[in-house]
């Protein structure tokens, strides 16, 4: 494909990602992420099993 086939296809990609998002309603993937961060954290702080104390490596 060459040189100028794949910087046709980014160009080309990069047109209608900025046609996309001028255009529409596009959600903030960073705010989205962290939200579901946020969510995951608090779930496993909730639901974690206990640590068992059975192995004491002191001894």
């Amino acid at each position: 494909m060459g040189v100028f086939g794949i910087g046709f296809q980014f160009l080309l990609g990069a047109t209608f990602g900025i046609y996309v998002a001028q255009n529409y309603n596009v959600p903030n993937i960073n705010k989205l992420y962290k939200t579901g961060m946020v969510i995951a954290k608090h779930y496993e702080e909730n639901y974690r099993k206990p640590k068992s104390k059975t192995h004491d490596d002191d001894q």
